[in-house]
């Protein structure tokens, strides 16, 4: 089936957050948001030259607060995945330069809707799958090799596989882990949680989705910051419709997270996706003065990050994976969601 949509690609200028978190490398696959600027990034430097290497090998500081929990580690990273020759590829893969976020809203035909539908309840039936793996001793890997395996049985392409170089088919982020965490050679414990990002690519549209999974026994604090930051997703999209502000979504997420003292991790956003992975209106997820108003027809994912603590990043060496800075817990979830006459309606669920 073939479906049609309208954009223009361009590639956005580079900006992050309300600092700068240096490095020699430039990352040019990660979103960040200059306040100040209309431009978002796909760049984020590595953070404090060095801190992460110290948090990983500072014995002592291994442990956190709790005394129970340690730190996320880096594990081995099996090879990549293969793809059957017949399956539709999107145009970023093979090249390790993504293609940034193309400029104008994805807005749909009928035809064009139909096929987001598609897309999204296949990531969702996917999402609903690789929750059921999640357990003590499950590796990321393993989940990573049942995602993909799903995805390709529907004739439909991993998303994240390739875009910018990424090696895997889908996100696995731990605990700490603010999101894009690569899968590997990690098993999972007993109290930990876990958010998987899935992307798929269907018939030339990608449906984005991801929640956060318990694994075992969780304790309350954590099941409260997951419970929250789903319903700071739910909050946002009940707001959204034709010609509403998109800065009303950061409001309501941010609002919602201040009652409970939680942070709103402000380097990472939500985006217009369809027939491009990342496409225009920039979602932010925290309050500010952003112009733009919702469109009839048009997609795009809302996804709050939420931290018990610091909403400070820090990048490991391997260009990807995303941390807090005091090592605190991090959820996240995520829908791809359709303006309509009546509201929105959520593309990415079964």
């Amino acid at each position: 089936m073939v479906c049609t949509s309208s954009f223009q690609p361009r590639l956005i200028s580079s900006f992050i957050g309300d600092r700068f978190i240096r490095s020699a490398q430039p990352l040019r696959h990660l979103f960040g948001y200059n306040p100040g600027s209309k431009h978002v990034s796909m760049q984020l430097p590595r953070t404090f030259s060095g801190l992460a290497d110290m948090l990983f090998n500072k014995g002592k500081q291994n442990d956190l607060q709790n005394g129970r929990r340690k730190r996320l580690r880096p594990g081995k990273v099996s090879p990549r995945r293969p793809v059957p020759n017949h399956i539709q590829r999107p145009p970023y893969v093979n090249s390790r330069q993504p293609p940034g976020i193309a400029s104008g809203p994805e807005v749909h035909n009928e035809k064009g809707i139909e096929c987001m539908r598609a897309s999204g309840r296949l990531a969702a039936q996917v999402l609903e799958y690789a929750g059921t793996l999640v357990k003590p001793g499950t590796k990321t890997d393993e989940i990573d090799e049942a995602v993909h395996q799903m995805i390709i049985d529907n004739g439909a392409y991993p998303s994240p596989l390739g875009y910018g170089g990424f090696p895997k088919s889908v996100c696995t982020s731990v605990n700490e882990c603010i999101c894009h965490g690569i899968p590997d050679s990690h098993a999972l414990e007993d109290g930990d949680i876990i958010n998987i990002d899935v992307t798929v690519y269907l018939n030339g549209y990608h449906g984005d989705t991801s929640a956060t999974f318990f694994c075992g026994n969780v304790d309350d604090e954590a099941k409260n910051l997951v419970q929250v930051t789903k319903e700071c997703l739910y909050k946002a999209i009940s707001i959204c419709a034709p010609g509403v502000e998109f800065k009303k979504i950061g409001k309501t997420i941010h609002d919602h997270a201040d009652k409970y003292r939680y942070g709103v991790v402000r380097q990472f956003v939500g985006h217009g996706v369809g027939q491009v992975f990342h496409a225009d209106p920039v979602i932010l997820h925290y309050r500010n003065n952003d112009g733009g108003r919702m469109v009839l027809g048009q997609t795009f994912t809302i996804e709050p990050m939420l931290t018990m603590g610091s909403i400070n990043p820090i990048m490991w060496s391997d260009n990807w994976t995303v941390v807090t800075e005091d090592g605190s817990l991090s959820a996240q979830f995520e829908h791809t969601i359709l303006i309509t006459e009546n509201g929105a309606e959520i593309l990415t669920q079964c």
